[in-house]
């Protein structure tokens, strides 16, 4: 796409945006160029509040994976929930069937659900509280010490807030396979190479990576750590998408994005978040579809998980 193709499609995104009363909240894992459309930008929690205050909105185009989408759509039963390309999933989602999962937490029958926001709508409905990477530690807090808890279904996020918090979940074995391939190896080498970085690092990744952090936190936390920093150089291990507000943000530092362990490139990007296009968007307000359509009994019962966390938070 040319730079004036791209002019024009983000003038005709602003002009169906107006026209149709439509909002456009984007992932800071999304690309650059949905971004610096959207109307809101942030991760999966700010997402989540963001939907559940909009007023005189008839349209929510959901620039992320679908069960950012469902969240929405559950938050906003009364607007058209858009998503530019419905195949935009989620591994870490995928990683844990609602069915599989109800079967672990009927095994626990005395047991508290508390489940990752990066979960089909099904597991929603089968948990008594979501939480985000940004909230997790102050959602599991809020429980006594020796509550019996599940955690699901993030493994490597469940690791940490079990470590740092001292408590002892039961952890559903899922992961994201974006932060599951950051190589703790090739960061040490970055590390040698960078001895002023600050090295930034996402709670889905495994623990050898957190303990060689700086800060472990949320692309919100993470996002604000590099704003408010001394430092003038950071390695960021997480998605590649969130370099694009770093950088927009503090164009006077520089960021390093870690390399996977399969090959030696500087970058790790989501392929499902990546699905969305620019023309993609163009065309998913023009035509007002893909839309997100949720079963009514499984929001019913997911919209209280969901409550729960933003009222948490």
């Amino acid at each position: 796409m040319s730079v004036s193709n791209q002019s024009e499609l983000e003038d005709k995104i602003k002009e169906l945006k107006k026209k149709k009363k439509a909002v456009i909240l984007a992932h800071y894992y999304q690309r650059g160029a949905i971004q610096d459309v959207a109307d809101y930008i942030g991760d999966s929690l700010a997402l989540a509040q963001i939907a559940s205050g909009l007023k005189d909105v008839e349209i929510i185009v959901l620039c992320g994976v679908h069960f950012m989408g469902e969240t929405a759509k559950v938050l906003c039963p009364d607007k058209k929930v858009l998503i530019p390309d419905m195949e935009a999933g989620c591994s870490l989602a995928d990683s844990c069937p609602a069915d599989k999962f109800a079967e672990f937490i009927a095994a626990h029958p005395d047991h508290t659900v508390i489940s990752y926001v990066n979960t089909s709508l099904g597991v929603k409905a089968l948990t008594d509280v979501l939480v985000t990477s940004g909230n997790a530690r102050k959602i599991v807090e809020s429980f006594p010490k020796d509550a019996k808890l599940i955690f699901g279904p993030d493994r490597n996020l469940g690791d940490y807030i079990n470590r740092i918090t001292g408590r002892e979940m039961l952890l559903w074995d899922g992961a994201c396979h974006v932060h599951e391939q950051f190589s703790g190896e090739k960061l040490m080498e970055l590390k040698r190479s960078h001895p002023e970085a600050k090295v930034l690092v996402h709670p889905e990744c495994k623990r050898p990576l957190q303990m060689m952090a700086d800060v472990v936190g949320s692309t919100a936390v993470l996002l604000k750590y590099a704003k408010e920093s001394d430092a003038r150089e950071f390695i960021v291990v997480t998605e590649s998408g969130i370099l694009h507000q770093m950088q927009k943000e503090c164009p006077d530092k520089t960021f390093i994005p870690a390399p996977p362990e399969e090959n030696g490139c500087g970058c790790k990007e989501c392929n499902y978040m990546k699905l969305n296009t620019l023309e993609k968007v163009y065309r998913c307000l023009e035509e007002e579809s893909p839309e997100i359509v949720v079963d009514e009994e499984l929001a019913r019962k997911a919209l209280r998980p969901i409550q729960r966390m933003l009222e948490l938070s």
